[in-house]
């Protein structure tokens, strides 16, 4: 039976949607993590653990579920996490984020390895924009890729510091999967199955990586992107590194993959706005523990100080409460919105983030919160463990 975009009402259903609508070495690509994708089910089961507590009779018959991040102010508490290659997954890629994330006032990033120019979303499109990008071994490239954030009028300047190389992602090993194409037998055959997505890809603008296609050279070739991470990027970049770059900047910089409260104070140290809990969508480190999980301590150590942000396994607006309740400031959304976007491009976004809305408001009534301030460690409380064995024992 074909499943269409009115049918999907969760993740998991835009999940299942996207899984039928593309390749499976382009689904593999959003839907995978490294090594034994320990880290990738940690996510979030991490938010299983811990209980919501609501009160009552107090008078919610409106909320109030706006925020503001590092001098932005947004009317959701969650934002389009910046994320690769969007038009492999639909031919409007970022295009299509920007227009949904701008519908719901919101932020949405745009990658160093995106596919449409920061500068024509940032003409067209007028909600807060952040910059993600990486830090390479061509020092003159950073500076550059800054410079040109700063003239196109991006707000917020976002460095992912947990990707000094590549994490060991097994699904695109086993496809071949590359930029520009360059799939094996096997991942060729897969595309064959999909023959829509082909014509989508070949009747629309040559595929690019605007960002980077002005400094890096591909010699018409083919780059993965595990080397893309292990020969470009600089593994000896360090905190002084950074610390000229925020002043360089001379804006709001956030810091995407900070995971101790070592780390957080050093951020707050050389001036970031911002720090984004992340590991990356368990794509990086497996075995590294959930943002979630250490979202107290971190917050505990340093909220008073910076914003703290978090993103990885989020799939739920009860996961977005409780993350706000532990005392993050926002919450970024990923493989949330990028299976929307496969299914069914700018319609399947905006319809992620009209259920989400949906999702945080009611659960915000029926938590008695009028505002994401209401929000507090009171309404949470550890999950019994006797209540999860009773969970897991019915699952069975």
């Amino acid at each position: 039976m074909s499943m269409r975009l009115g049918q999907c009402h969760n993740f998991h259903d835009f999940r299942r949607l996207a899984r039928r609508r593309l390749p499976s070495p382009i689904f593999d690509y959003i839907d995978g993590g490294a090594d034994d994708e320990v880290t990738k089910r940690g996510n979030s089961a991490a938010f299983e653990r811990v209980d919501l507590l609501p009160s009552v009779l107090t008078g919610v018959a409106e909320v109030d579920t706006s925020v503001t991040i590092m001098g932005q102010r947004l009317a959701l508490p969650v934002y389009c996490s910046p994320t690769a290659l969007q038009r492999l997954f639909h031919h409007r890629g970022e295009r299509a984020v920007a227009a949904a994330a701008a519908k719901f006032g919101t932020m949405f990033g745009v990658s160093s390895l995106g596919t449409v120019s920061l500068e024509e979303l940032r003409r067209q499109y007028d909600t807060p924009q952040c910059y993600q990008f990486y830090f390479h071994k061509d020092r003159g490239l950073n500076r550059a890729m800054m410079s040109r954030a700063k003239e196109a009028g991006v707000e917020v300047m976002m460095l992912t510091v947990d990707s000094i190389t590549g994490g060991n992602r097994e699904r695109d090993l086993r496809t071949g999967f590359s930029i520009p194409m360059k799939l094996n037998a096997r991942g060729l055959s897969q595309f064959v199955m999909k023959p829509k997505w082909g014509i989508d890809y070949v009747t629309h603008e040559k595929f690019a990586l605007p960002q980077l296609d002005a400094h890096v050279d591909m010699g018409g070739g083919t780059i993965s992107i595990g080397r893309y991470f292990t020969e470009m990027l600089d593994p000896s970049m360090d905190w002084d590194d950074v610390a000229r770059m925020v002043a360089e900047w001379g804006g709001p910089f956030c810091l995407k993959g900070v995971m101790t409260v070592a780390d957080a104070r050093r951020a707050v140290g050389i001036g970031c706005a911002g720090i984004v809990l992340s590991n990356h969508g368990g794509r990086q480190l497996d075995g590294s523990r959930a943002p979630f999980d250490q979202l107290a301590e971190i917050v505990d150590a340093v909220g008073g100080e910076i914003d703290v942000m978090m993103d990885s396994g989020v799939q739920r607006g009860t996961h977005v409460l409780k993350a706000l309740a532990t005392g993050a400031k926002a919450v970024g959304l990923g493989r949330y919105y990028l299976y929307a976007l496969a299914a069914a491009g700018q319609p399947g976004v905006e319809r992620a983030l009209a259920l989400m809305q949906a999702e945080i408001v009611r659960d915000m009534k029926l938590m008695g919160a009028r505002s994401v301030a209401d929000l507090n460690r009171d309404a949470l409380r550890a999950a019994h463990p006797i209540g999860a064995a009773a969970r897991l024992s019915a699952a069975i």
